[in-house]
């Protein structure tokens, strides 16, 4: 059966917020909302927050949105507020998969939360997705609710769950939701609300970028399918859970495959990936009328606001594809960029807006500089699993000249003195455009320059998809060269990880005589804990690197706190907070579970 393309509903006039409370409802001429979003973050009007993002997109075409943010969890007073929604609810756990948020590296209770006003600690549940999709349907019996955000995404299929230490079946099954949208969710969002506005005789079927469980039957005849190992087999054969893994891996990589899982009778049926937006597409997201700030309902600073809130985002997605980092399974691979008209537009607007201090805190992405880099290839021909590991892909391409480009227009734009890139810099990337490079050192690093070469063991930085300490040192080199010549006092600030998944005591003691060599302390180490969906928690929970041969894994406290004092001595832990400054889905600092603190009302 033919199904005709839906035909748009006309744009909303874009409120200043979108509304919170039935007043600010009113006050729109809005009777009601179409969609309900209930996010674990505070609700910051900033396009670095994906429920901003998603709801400033549905009122571009049409939809009216509602947003809850942080509802208390003992009753459905909070999602009671906007009324009935028309169509469905999503929800997100955040920024940050919620256990990340709670519990450090060594499960120790966070005593604090960026996302949150005041920077205060227990204002979402445990296990948010779950939590909160069972409140929406308490509050709405009967309304479809779909899943979204850094949790859901990352939990789509069997996963490794470091906090009970065992393994968990798909979020969607657990949190008996209709859909879950893995990735960046615009065109999910967007297609649901148009199926169900219509009364699409399809339903939520079939819809790029989702998934749903189901029956196998359901499945298109002729689609390509790609068979992960079963639930029940992933139990009894922990090996499983790589090649599961590595198949997700497959899929999400720009393949039109559909992937399916059994679990418990049901089958978990996982579309292809949607289609990244396109230059065009994401420039008008980014021009949408953003406030750049918290709602107003809300008493205290939210640091997270704080810390973004003069920040630009110039792309999405990483080439990197490092085993332990949900990147490139939430955002992909291929980069997606905004135009350079849209970045420095944004730059403008930023500048122009009252309290601006003449600092552009972060112009960039996952890796800042991958903005406008591209793939040769069609979608689906590529089988590597980064593009920059072992070696840069020769059919990557990209031009440092325009980047840095881009940098010097926007710091000379009107009312702006500095330009930072806060978001990090691939390095072995960069070192394909040493003179570029250069430039850059000079004159965009403000003093420090944080990177990630994570460790300097050959065989550690092999499981990490890493590039060799060789390139790392040669960076070393160009920075202090550049840095001299320019007349500026500057240092690298490395990121590095103890107890990861193949590293030894003896790998640690290497990167310690490293660091001696260079008269080096280590300030940023964080200790590896394995964030579900990732090749490195298979590892971790397998005891097998990516073809199956048997790795050492340090899976005891003990085990992991000596690694980690290795670096940083008998202190207390420290540099495990996540932070807000890197893009959400690039953190890689989760802990353990505990039971679940008591929200915390919010004023008004």
């Amino acid at each position: 059966m033919h199904i005709p393309a839906l035909p748009p509903l006309p744009a909303l006039r874009q409120p200043e917020f979108l509304p919170m409370t039935r007043p600010e409802l009113n006050a729109l001429g809005w009777n009601e909302i179409d969609v309900l979003l209930v996010t674990g973050d505070a609700y910051v009007d900033h396009p670095s927050f994906g429920m901003a993002l998603l709801g400033r997109w549905l009122v571009a075409h049409g939809f009216r949105v509602g947003i809850v943010a942080q509802p208390r969890w003992e009753d459905e007073a909070d999602l009671l507020r906007l009324g009935r929604p028309r169509l469905f609810a999503g929800v997100t756990a955040g920024a940050l998969d919620s256990m990340l948020a709670h519990y450090t590296a060594f499960r120790k209770k966070r005593s604090d939360d960026a996302y949150t006003p005041g920077g205060q600690a227990g204002n979402r549940p445990n296990r948010a997705c779950i939590v909160y999709a069972n409140l929406v349907r308490r509050a709405f019996p009967g309304l479809p609710v779909a899943l979204g955000g850094i949790e859901a995404s990352l939990r789509r299929a069997t996963h490794y769950d470091f906090w009970t230490d065992g393994l968990r079946r798909s979020i969607l099954l657990d949190a008996k939701a209709e859909l879950l949208c893995y990735g960046m969710a615009e065109r999910q969002v967007l297609e649901i609300a148009r199926r169900l506005h219509a009364n699409d005789p399809r339903g939520l079927a079939g819809i790029p970028g989702t998934v749903r469980a189901g029956r196998r039957d359901e499945l298109p005849q002729d689609a390509d399918i790609i068979e992960l190992p079963a639930h029940e087999a992933i139990q009894a054969d922990p090996r499983k859970l790589m090649e599961a893994t590595l198949a997700m891996e497959r899929q999400v990589h720009g393949t039109s495959a559909w992937a399916v899982q059994e679990t418990g009778g049901r089958a978990v049926i996982m579309a292809p990936p949607a289609a990244l937006l396109d230059s065009a597409e994401l420039d008008t997201l980014y021009a949408l009328p953003f406030a750049r700030r918290a709602h107003p309902a809300y008493s205290e600073p939210i640091p997270a606001e704080e810390m973004i809130r003069d920040s630009v985002t110039t792309h999405r997605g990483c080439g990197g594809g490092c085993s332990f980092c949900s990147l490139a399974l939430h955002q992909g691979r291929r980069i997606a960029s905004r135009s350079r008209e849209s970045v420095l537009s944004e730059v403008r607007a930023i500048a122009v807006k009252a309290g601006f201090r003449g600092s552009i805190s972060d112009l960039g992405g996952p890796s800042a500089n991958m903005w406008g880099a591209r793939c040769t290839l069609a979608e689906g021909e590529c089988r590597r699993s980064s593009c920059l590991t072992p070696k840069v892909c020769t059919q990557l391409r990209m031009d440092h000249r325009k980047w840095l480009a881009l940098l010097r227009e926007a710091k000379d734009t009107r009312g702006v003195k500095h330009v930072r890139v806060a978001s990090g810099v691939r390095y072995d990337l960069a070192m394909q455009e040493p003179e570029a490079l250069a430039d850059f050192v000079a004159e965009f690093v403000g003093g420090q320059l944080k990177i990630a070469p994570e460790h300097v063991s050959q065989e550690v930085l092999a499981l990490m998809r890493k590039p060799g300490v060789d390139v790392f040192e040669r960076l070393l080199e160009l920075f202090e060269r550049a840095s001299r010549q320019a007349g500026k006092e500057q240092y690298v600030v490395p990121y590095l990880m103890s107890a990861f998944p193949g590293c030894e005591d003896r790998h640690m003691d290497e990167l310690k005589a490293w660091l001696a060599k260079r008269g080096w302390k280590p300030r940023q180490v964080q200790c590896f804990i394995p964030l579900p969906g990732t090749v490195a928690a298979a590892m971790y929970f397998a005891g097998i690197d990516p073809k199956g041969q048997p790795i050492p894994v340090a899976r005891t406290d003990a085990e992991r706190l000596r690694q980690h004092g290795r670096l940083v001595g008998p202190r207390e832990e420290r540099g495990a907070r996540p932070d807000p400054r890197r893009k959400p889905d690039e953190s890689r600092k989760p802990g353990k579970a505990d039971r679940p603190g008591r929200a915390k009302r919010k004023p008004g």
